[in-house]
Formats: C-alpha cells, structure tokens, sequence
C-alpha cells in the first residue's frame, strides 16, 4: 500500500483517502470527497478517472494530461453545501505553478449524484 500522503491535503495516506476511489474499490460517498479525489486525479494525471466522474451532459470528448512543468502545490475546500441528496457544490481553492509562476484556481464546482455516483457537472470560476 501506498504510504504517501493524498494529494487532497486531508493528511491522510493516498491508499486510505483518494486511492481507492481511483483504483475503483470504493466511491466517492459525498461530493467533496468526489472533488478532492478529482483534484488528486488531475495531480496524478489519471485521465480516465477523471473523465468516468464527469457528468456526460457536461464531459470532453478528450482530456489532456497536464502540461511539462505544470505542478499542483495544493488544494483548499471552502465549503461544501447539499441542496438535497442529490445535488451539491463545492468551493474550493487549488495552488498550481508553471514555468516560474504561480497560479490559482478558485471554483464553486457543481456535482450531481446519479446511481448512487456523484459526478462533477461543472463549475464557476472566479
């Protein structure tokens, strides 16, 4: 097992935390745990996760990995609010730096949960 901790910043190890999600063992029981293990997904460039926890209305048709130098340096949830069982949003911060600069990502992401999976819909930057 993989002893590292998750790239989620949740201080746990990446096997306990996002790992299973990734690896299909388990699902994402709530909409911040679904955008955390998304957010770990894109630091470890698992495009077909990424791509299986899209909504299809709202899903590319292709993913790109993440750029030569592009690093994640972190990820901060604000806050996570249920509207009702089976649609949540989720605000969160995620650091990045590429060529020398740092970047920030904020975002009110939409998820929806269909089949007992929540799915990213989309989302708001700001």
């Amino acid at each position: 097992m993989n002893q590292a901790p998750c790239p989620c910043g949740t201080n746990i190890d990446y096997a306990s935390c996002c790992g299973r999600f990734h690896l299909g063992s388990a699902v994402a029981p709530t909409a911040e745990a679904l955008m955390r293990s998304r957010y770990s997904a894109y630091v470890l460039d698992q495009i077909d996760y990424l791509l299986a926890t899209w909504h299809a209305r709202t899903r590319p048709a292709v993913l790109l990995p993440n750029g030569a130098g592009l690093r994640w340096l972190g990820l901060q949830v604000i806050t996570h609010e249920q509207q009702d069982a089976d649609h949540a949003t989720v605000q969160f911060v995620a650091r990045s730096k590429l060529g020398g600069r740092a970047y920030r990502l904020k975002e009110i992401s939409r998820f929806v949960r269909e089949d007992e999976r929540w799915l990213y819909l989309d989302g708001e930057t700001s």
